[in-house]
């Protein structure tokens, strides 16, 4: 059906379309001090917006808004499709909020102990 509307038209709605994308989207990349807004993400890496891209190599954080998602490694696919700047994951760890354990947490672990009545 776009293909049926004229140049003008066609150009408006895919800027008003990436316009929301951008606004609707929490998930950022962290590369030290800089943030990056991802505009889609899948499976093996996610896309930024060619315009104000950098091309990533290493390591970066991905959060959503301020939770810390993962830790990942990445490196920038070669050219730009459809404005966007798409990346690939070497590496990527989620992030634990709970710290490491050595032993297996139950489902029904007790959530804090009674002290004894003397």
């Amino acid at each position: 059906m776009t293909e049926d509307l004229p140049e003008a038209v066609r150009l408006g709605l895919e800027a008003a379309r990436a316009a929301a994308t951008k606004r609707s989207n929490r998930l950022c990349v962290h590369e030290g001090d800089k943030i990056h807004k991802v505009l889609r993400m899948w499976e093996s890496g996610f896309a930024l917006a060619a315009s104000d891209a950098p091309p990533l190599r290493g390591y970066v954080d991905l959060y959503d808004g301020p939770r810390h998602l993962s830790s990942c490694l990445v490196v920038a696919s070669p050219g730009e499709e459809a404005g966007e700047r798409r990346y690939e994951f070497k590496r990527h760890t989620p992030v634990s909020d709970r710290p490491a354990a050595d032993f297996e947490r139950t489902e029904t672990a007790p959530a804090a102990l009674i002290p004894p009545h003397f």
